[in-house]
């Protein structure tokens, strides 16, 4: 074959109607927007970027294999609390309203998010903060609204900085809207203060900051391990003021703050634990099985702690499978189609929830659980409408 200059002329002559990119000239500057569009994908028209870069959108036979992962979690801590109520007089019930609270909102939740997912949490957030502040004479007889207890009030309004949040990073939402519902958000964490809550004050400011830096974070998978990793450092000092496992100066200084009958009720309950490791005492028997508190302390009814409640009552196999439903939680906020601000922000709340769950038993209200359970559903829900710009995760 002849392989002159001229017969190389002649292959770039004929080469010289296409772009590098083998296109042709009219063409090139579609090829250079995708290029672009990959280079930097989720970019948004006001020059802010989604947090990471563009990923295909989960495989359904994934996404429904981490559903699936759920409910036989959930599943499985069903039976496991009978079995730990069997032959005894036990209470089973709380634990499986919880459970079934918790499976209703999800479902709802992916219902709802799959339609009007933005819509939803905007109006749940404000429902919640105006709940609280309505006098609660206007709704009930008992103390502060809408729950009668002050510390669940609180947990609610944790949900509403989150979902409020949530909204404000949702698809499509407008400016303006955005700014009131950021608005909505930072109100929402400043009422937690108005019912006496500094714990609930702390994590709602704690999502505000993080659904703010999430907008920045590339990758959802780092964000969820930062958010598991302080889930496990707020349980283990949870056990450890439980057990006496801090220097005497920490404990004493946080005994103080968590107060003397709390700690009290938190060393009954790893008390029980030891004594029963497998099966605990029964559900909902932990009041009947500890050791009576001093005459002038009221009588408590659970230790005011979700981890070692289970831990006392369903033993640790009871403690581990609310470890592993919160593991799922994230997991599926992982593999979520949803934009990663969102993913980020919800888990960050629910994660507040957590938190202050291993210092009261703000789990014990069914409308916090349900409440927790409809925002991950929404977190995780696949949109009807596939996304506008291609190459963009949702």
């Amino acid at each position: 074959m002849d392989t002159t200059a001229d017969g190389s002329d002649d292959i770039e002559g004929a080469a010289g109607g296409l772009d590098r990119s083998g296109a042709p000239p009219d063409a090139a500057g579609e090829v250079g927007a995708s290029r672009e569009s990959d280079e930097a994908p989720g970019s948004r028209p006001d020059g802010a970027r989604w947090a990471e870069p563009a990923a295909t959108v989960v495989p359904r036979a994934h996404a429904g294999a981490v559903d699936a992962a759920g409910m036989v979690v959930l599943a499985c801590w069903g039976v496991w609390v009978l079995v730990c109520a069997a032959g005894r007089e036990a209470r089973p019930e709380g634990t499986l309203l919880a459970l079934l609270a918790v499976t209703a909102g999800y479902a709802a939740g992916r219902v709802l998010g799959a339609m009007v997912a933005t819509l939803t949490l905007a109006a749940g957030s404000v429902v919640v903060v105006l709940l609280v502040l309505v006098p609660g004479d206007r709704l009930a007889a008992g103390s502060a609204p809408p729950l009668g207890y002050h510390n669940a009030d609180a947990a609610l309004l944790v949900l509403a900085t989150g979902a409020a949040c949530c909204a404000a990073w949702g698809p499509g939402c407008a400016t303006a809207l955005r700014a009131a519902l950021w608005l909505v958000a930072a109100a929402a964490a400043v009422t937690t203060l108005l019912l006496g809550s500094a714990a609930a004050f702390a994590a709602g400011t704690a999502v505000l900051l993080c659904s703010a830096a999430a907008a920045r974070m590339r990758h959802r998978l780092l964000g969820l391990a930062g958010l598991a990793a302080a889930a496990l450092i707020a349980v283990s000092a949870n056990y450890a003021v439980a057990v006496d496992a801090l220097p005497a100066g920490l404990s004493q200084s946080l005994a103080g703050q968590l107060t003397a009958p709390r700690v009290a009720l938190w060393h009954e309950a790893v008390h029980l634990a030891g004594q029963h490791p497998l099966r605990g005492v029964g559900p909902e028997r932990f009041a009947e099985e500890s050791t009576p508190l001093p005459t002038d302390t009221p009588t408590a009814e659970t230790p005011q702690s979700a981890p070692l409640q289970l831990a006392a009552e369903q033993g640790v196999p009871g403690a581990a499978l609310l470890g592993a439903a919160y593991l799922w939680t994230l997991c599926a906020l992982w593999r979520s189609p949803q934009p990663t601000p969102v993913v980020l922000t919800a888990g960050a709340a629910l994660t507040g929830l957590g938190m202050l769950a291993t210092v009261d038993h703000v789990l014990s209200c069914t409308a916090v659980t349900a409440a927790a359970g409809l925002l991950a559903g929404l977190a995780t829900s696949c949109p009807l409408t596939p996304p506008a710009r291609a190459g963009e995760r949702p």
